[in-house]
């Protein structure tokens, strides 16, 4: 596989991403001689890698921002035939256990979002896989205002993960952040705090931004 060596500017990874402008996936996957999979369901973050490698991110699966050493974090950004977000935005695993102290700005969330390379990919499913473009990607970060949501919305979650109440959030909570179970299945399980205050198993959960506060990012820059 073809390897990309990590930007060292912001200039230079926007050089990148707009190389990337109107590119199929089809080809992407080409030029690293990977094999486009028939259906995403199977392969659920295949987009997501195969732009990693091509962009040059580094982090891996790791807490910190893709781009470690710019502090950006890369999301894409499936889009529908209305130039919508197609779906949320996973962010981060939901810390369940040792919050006590625990900061907003020392927070995962924080740190992923604080700068965000943001590139729409389209998700028409009347597109096939191969022949669906990457658009016209920008960097961003949170204005006072949606810093201020997504810092409210953290502290209320993590404030209910603390008193051992993470059993009672809803993905119908958050105004911008929501909060959702992830695992492959029921059966993968992870340990958080009960409301005994006790250590209990629980499924992992992860924070998404909602498609309400990522289409409000994308019209933005519709506008600008």
């Amino acid at each position: 596989m073809k390897k990309f060596s990590k930007p060292t500017s912001e200039a230079e990874l926007e050089a990148r991403v707009k190389a990337l402008a109107g590119q199929t996936l089809a080809q992407l996957a080409l030029n690293i001689h990977w094999t486009v999979p028939d259906n995403l369901k199977r392969d659920k973050g295949w987009i997501g890698q195969l732009i990693e490698v091509h962009l040059g991110a580094s982090a891996g699966n790791l807490s910190e921002p893709d781009f470690q050493n710019l502090g950006i974090e890369l999301k894409t950004i499936p889009l529908t035939a209305q130039h919508k977000a197609k779906e949320t935005t996973y962010v981060c695993v939901t810390p369940l256990l040792n919050n006590i102290g625990l900061s907003w700005e020392d927070s995962c969330v924080f740190h992923k979002l604080s700068r965000v390379l943001w590139l729409p990919i389209e998700a028409d499913p009347a597109i096939a896989i191969a022949e669906r473009r990457v658009g016209k990607g920008f960097i961003w970060s949170p204005s006072e205002q949606q810093m201020d949501e997504l810092q409210r919305d953290w502290e209320e979650f993590m404030e209910l993960i603390s008193l051992g109440q993470v059993e009672s959030i809803t993905a119908h909570m958050g105004e911008s952040l929501q909060i959702r179970p992830k695992a492959a299945n029921s059966s993968v399980v992870t340990t958080g705090i009960g409301e005994n205050g006790l250590r209990k198993q629980t499924l992992p959960r992860g924070f998404y931004l909602r498609t309400s506060f990522t289409n409000r990012i994308l019209q933005a820059i519709v506008q600008s």
